[in-house]
């Protein structure tokens, strides 16, 4: 709206206007989007990471080492590492509902149909099935959150997105727990069977509902009024000329600019002690409360997601309100890494339980804000290649994290994890400094 000619009261009447339909406009949109997105999330670490609750059942079944079946679990990495960037680059063109729907119910019959490994081909096999299934979900939902959501509004919204990462470990492992303790060999199935089973019936229903739930830009948003529609098409318009002017719109120059390649370096780092976490949270609770049956692990797990899910939350607010995104990161990576060393030396499983929790809290506030820093400057198929691009190579910390802490884990003497721990604490430090001094471009005023 322009205010040109305007005396001051008329002026500040203008700008009450704008304020108030900012707020309705992007109320409506992150009521409309987030609850939905987040559920998607849901299902998608729910068929993700389901093989860190069932890792020693499915490890016995199929006589396979801990360092086996770690890594054969991070071979999803390479799957998502080849199709990541052509998956998002071809969501650009096709628009994220069909896009996204196609993801989320291929991944959710890929995830079912790990109920039928029966050895170490096939358990690697539908591994990296899975990975090429999901291949560009994350990265297409950042994408697609940056053509409704403002710089100033968007981490907001990806926290909102990702609590799926704290809910998704609140749900699994109990959930998870009270299938394998009560389903065990009904139906001659085992109890980690039925976990696949079942835990990938959602994600094939709600991928279904998405081809008809998503829209795919605020122009043709006809759940918001026309005053809305236009006040959010010309604010994400003036975002994206902004970033277009000052750093291209072009995949190629993404490929060669060197900020796209020191936040690969840094989320390395933040992947590396996430999917960690994920896929040993569990074995590590059960390591300190050795005699808790499944349900009980199931739940004591859980409580490290609620403290990272709080502080998440806050954390992304917090960072909106201030615009200093690397300081969001950077100061949560620390604490993570000092939740690490903490679980490492504690000797009592209190003390141990606290680092845990702090290390999840610190992991679970830097990556909403993380992604701050690449939307911050890219645009186009720029924003749509880097974005997978950062994800896809930052994520092989995913494939690398787990099975090093579990090579580091057999050859321990001691038979804890201590070593591995402290690998992540070191891990999640450099992590730390690099995002103090990450490259962002803060949105036009």
């Amino acid at each position: 709206m322009s205010t040109h000619g305007l005396s001051s009261t008329e002026f500040e009447i203008a700008e009450a206007r704008s304020a108030v339909l900012r707020k309705s406009t992007m109320r409506k949109v992150a009521l409309r989007l987030i609850p939905f997105l987040l559920l998607l999330y849901i299902c998608n670490l729910i068929d993700r990471n389901n093989v860190g609750f069932t890792k020693l059942a499915v490890q016995a079944d199929l006589g396979m080492t801990g360092a086996a079946y770690a890594f054969g679990a991070g071979l999803f990495y390479f799957g998502y590492l080849v199709f990541e960037v052509p998956s998002n680059l071809i969501l650009r063109r096709t628009g994220a509902r069909v896009w996204i729907s196609r993801i989320v119910i291929t991944w959710g019959l890929v995830s079912g149909a790990t109920m039928l490994v029966s050895g170490f081909a096939s358990f690697f096999t539908v591994r990296i099935l899975l990975g090429v299934a999901e291949a560009g979900f994350f990265p297409g939902i950042i994408y697609y959150l940056t053509s409704w959501f403002p710089l100033r509004e968007r981490t907001r919204a990806v926290a909102g997105f990702m609590a799926a990462n704290a809910l998704g470990g609140i749900i699994t492992n109990p959930l998870s727990g009270v299938i394998m303790q009560y389903l065990d060999r009904v139906g001659g199935l085992h109890g980690w069977q039925w976990v696949f089973l079942l835990e990938c019936i959602p994600s094939v229903l709600l991928g279904v509902c998405a081809l008809f739930y998503l829209t795919d830009r605020p122009d043709q948003a006809h759940w918001l009024n026309t005053d809305e529609r236009a006040w959010l098409a010309d604010r994400i318009g003036e975002e994206e000329k902004y970033r277009s002017t000052r750093h291209g719109t072009d995949f190629r120059r993404a490929l060669v600019d060197p900020r796209v390649w020191f936040l690969v370096a840094l989320y390395f780092t933040i992947a590396v002690g996430s999917n960690t976490a994920g896929l040993y949270m569990p074995e590590l609770m059960r390591n300190r409360f050795p005699f808790a049956n499944e349900v009980k692990i199931g739940l004591i797990a859980a409580v490290p997601s609620v403290c990272g899910l709080i502080a998440m939350l806050i954390n992304g607010a917090w960072a909106d309100r201030t615009g200093k995104y690397r300081l969001h990161v950077g100061l949560p990576a620390l604490l993570s890494s000092t939740g690490w060393i903490l679980a490492a030396v504690a000797h009592t499983p209190a003390a141990g339980l606290i680092g845990l929790c702090l290390a999840m809290t610190g992991i679970m506030c830097t990556l909403p804000v993380f992604w701050s820093l690449p939307t911050s400057f890219l645009s186009g198929a720029a924003a749509a290649g880097g974005i997978a691009l950062i994800n896809s190579l930052g994520n092989v910390g995913g494939l690398l994290g787990p099975g090093t802490v579990g090579l580091i884990h057999e050859h321990d003497t001691t038979g804890t994890y201590t070593w591995g721990l402290l690998a992540l604490a070191a891990t999640m430090f450099v992590g730390g400094i690099l995002a103090l001094f990450a490259p962002h471009d803060p949105a036009p005023t």
